[in-house]
C-alpha cells in the first residue's frame, strides 16, 4: 500500500513529512529498552509481509500486519514501521523517499489508532475474546489505511479519485487475511508473553 515518489502534491508530502515527525518523537519517547527487541519483530514482520504486492495504479495491495504492531507497540509503531518503509525504499525502491513521511502516517496512524481501541480489551478477559478483538484490528488497520491512502490521493488532485476508490475496493479481501492472520498472533502471545499487551509496556 506504498504510495510512490511523484504521485502526491507537494503540500501533501511535506504535511505527512510534518506529522510522521510527530508520531516518530512521540514513539521514541515512549520506546523503552527492553521493548526495543519487540518492535524490532514486528518492524521485520511488516517489511516481510509486505514485500509480496500487487500493483494498482499509484498504490499497492499486500498484507502489512500494522494492526498487530500497532497493539503491542502503541505509538512505537511510527518509529518501527519507519525503519522498515526506509529499508524498502533503499533496498527494493518500494514507495520512495520523498513520500516516506506520507507512508509512514498511511500505516502507523491506524496502528496507534486500534491500539488505544483495541488494546484495553485484549489485555483482559479468555484468550479466545482476545484473538476476536486482535482480529478486528487487524481488519481496521488495514482498512483505516486504505482509507487515508484514497484521502491523500484524493487531496492530491481530481485525476486521482478513481485511484483512490480503487485502492478501498481492493483492499476489502485483504483484511479478511489480515484479520485472521492478526487474530491467530494475538491468541498466541496471549497465551506464551501476555506481558506484551501489558498497559505499562507503552505509556
Amino acid at each position: 500500500m506504498h504510495i510512490v515518489d511523484g504521485a502526491l502534491s507537494n503540500p501533501v508530502v511535506i504535511g505527512g513529512a510534518v506529522v510522521a515527525l510527530g508520531g516518530i518523537a512521540m514513539g521514541l519517547k515512549r520506546l523503552p529498552v527492553e521493548r526495543i527487541p519487540a518492535a524490532g519483530v514486528l518492524s521485520a514482520s511488516f517489511f516481510i509481509a509486505s514485500l509480496i504486492h500487487v500493483p494498482i495504479g499509484p498504490s499497492s495491495v499486500h498484507l502489512i500486519l500494522n494492526g498487530m504492531a500497532g497493539l503491542v507497540l502503541g505509538w512505537a509503531a511510527f518509529p518501527a514501521l519507519f525503519v522498515a518503509l526506509l529499508l524498502q525504499a533503499v533496498f527494493f525502491g518500494f514507495g520512495g523517499l520523498t513520500v516516506l513521511g506520507v507512508n509512514t502516517v498511511l500505516i502507523a496512524a491506524p496502528a496507534v489508532a486500534v491500539h488505544f481501541l483495541c488494546a484495553p480489551v485484549i489485555r483482559k478477559g479468555p484468550a479466545r475474546r482476545a484473538a476476536v478483538w486482535g482480529g478486528v484490528a487487524g481488519a481496521a488497520s488495514l482498512a483505516m489505511t486504505g482509507v487515508l491512502v484514497a484521502f491523500a490521493l484524493a487531496l492530491t488532485g481530481d485525476a486521482f479519485v478513481p485511484a483512490a476508490k480503487l485502492v478501498l475496493v481492493a483492499h476489502a479481501p485483504v483484511m479478511v487475511i489480515e484479520a485472521l492472520l492478526t487474530g491467530a498472533a494475538v491468541m498466541l502471545t496471549r497465551q506464551v508473553k501476555p506481558e506484551l499487551f501489558m498497559k505499562e509496556a507503552w505509556g
